[in-house]
């Protein structure tokens, strides 16, 4: 009998091992894959055409301030544009940014900015209930989605709306560069130009852009109309995946801009951190439950290290931490300093390790929830990605 125990305890310990090496072997495969992805996009820049300019109503929902808001939201009067018209939506009449669009509207008379002020909801995501109300005054047929806390430079309309020269494009989207202050939000940004980034690249080149980006979305007014309008996506709280991804399945193109925008991160805590990445986990896990089962696959400084601990330190252990803990650097390189020029990332790139550990740790924490708190409220994450809020009734009928 314990001959037998040894037995199989020896050979779950050799499958183990096995196991372990193989992910980490994927791993560099992924790192290996998201360099060329990183490098074959953007080494074909796109052409701008000086005579592709037509008017644009860019939607900005708001919802209290953010770091230099002022700053941002004057970014967008400030383009080399011809015609384009901005429109701040929000629900509260005295929410503090308010004040901001009002000095917006008075420090920039020449462009046409409007502010909507409505609490009118259509479905739990009150981000997209803002575009609803906002929408409502657009004038032009393509649409721009930014988000507030984003700033760009004054070439961004006419390059972002370069891809819709073609009519079969419905849906543009955007990389980001994140601006920070403080050390946690320095931890999130460097996940997010090294790691977020990398997965966006590689699913591009594997499998082409069926989803888009939450800072900056242009969509064609009739593509948009195709999919049911923004009540199709009222209730998810992946808002802007749906946006490509029910896009690219009624047939239109979903393009990945080559333009990169600056996008404020204003993570204050370790816990904001925790919460913030909890919430993208869970939604990508009932968004995609497959896709983020085969995010095991990337990542690659857990998993080395738990082989390294698998074989008691050996030799080849080291090896292979060695050389996943190398290839992950050098993609980190790739995208977040040589492509996205994120100077963040290039002062702060010895931190990637620990930010792998802690993104593997909240991957793993993801699985066993689908509730949390946003902007003041509960919520829950039904599957397929749609929001439930979790009402005094509904608390009671869940712990029932």
């Amino acid at each position: 009998m314990l001959q037998i125990a040894s037995d199989y305890f020896a050979l779950t310990g050799t499958g183990l091992y096995f196991l372990l090496l193989i992910l980490c072997l994927s791993a560099i495969w992924y790192y290996c894959y998201g360099i060329y992805a990183a490098i074959q996009f953007f080494s074909h820049q796109t052409q701008t055409d000086p005579d592709f300019h037509p008017p644009i109503t860019i939607l900005k929902p708001i919802c209290g301030l953010d770091i230099d808001t002022y700053e941002n939201f004057a970014s967008f009067c400030q383009q080399d544009y011809p015609e384009y018209q901005i429109i701040f939506g929000v629900r509260d009449e005295h929410d503090p940014s308010v004040q901001i669009v009002k000095k917006i509207i008075d420090d920039f008379p020449e462009i046409d900015i409007r502010l909507v002020i409505s609490d009118r909801t259509i479905g739990t995501n009150l981000k997209v209930s803002n575009l609803v109300n906002a929408q409502a005054e657009a004038k032009y047929s393509l649409l721009l989605l930014a988000d507030s806390d984003v700033r760009v430079g004054p070439d961004y309309l006419r390059r972002v709306i370069q891809p819709m020269r073609d009519p079969a494009v419905g849906v543009v989207t955007c990389l980001y560069r994140p601006q920070v202050r403080g050390w946690v939000a320095i931890l999130e940004a460097v996940g997010i130009s090294t790691e977020y980034h990398a997965t966006v690249l590689v699913a591009r080149s594997l499998e082409g852009m069926n989803f888009a980006l939450g800072p900056t979305i242009a969509i064609r007014k009739s593509t948009l109309e195709a999919i049911g309008g923004f009540g199709a996506i009222a209730d998810y709280l992946a808002d802007d995946f749906q946006l490509g991804y029910l896009s690219a399945q009624a047939g239109y193109k979903v393009v990945l801009s080559d333009y990169v925008i600056d996008h404020a991160i204003a993570t204050e805590s370790f816990i904001d951190l925790i919460d913030r990445q909890t919430r993208w986990n869970c939604c990508t896990r009932v968004s995609r439950p497959w896709g983020y089962l085969g995010l095991i696959f990337t990542h690659g400084t857990a998993i080395s290290l738990l082989f390294l601990i698998a074989t008691l330190g050996s030799v080849f252990g080291w090896v292979v931490v060695g050389l996943t803990w190398s290839m992950r650097l050098i993609m980190a390189w790739v995208v977040g300093v040589r492509s996205l020029k994120d100077p963040i990332a290039r002062k702060f790139l010895w931190l990637v390790p620990l930010r792998d550990l802690i993104s593997f740790v909240l991957w793993c924490y993801s699985f066993v929830g689908d509730t949390f708190e946003w902007r003041g409220r509960r919520l829950k994450l039904t599957k397929g990605g749609k929001l439930v809020e979790i009402t005094d009734n509904l608390a009671k009928v869940l712990s029932s």
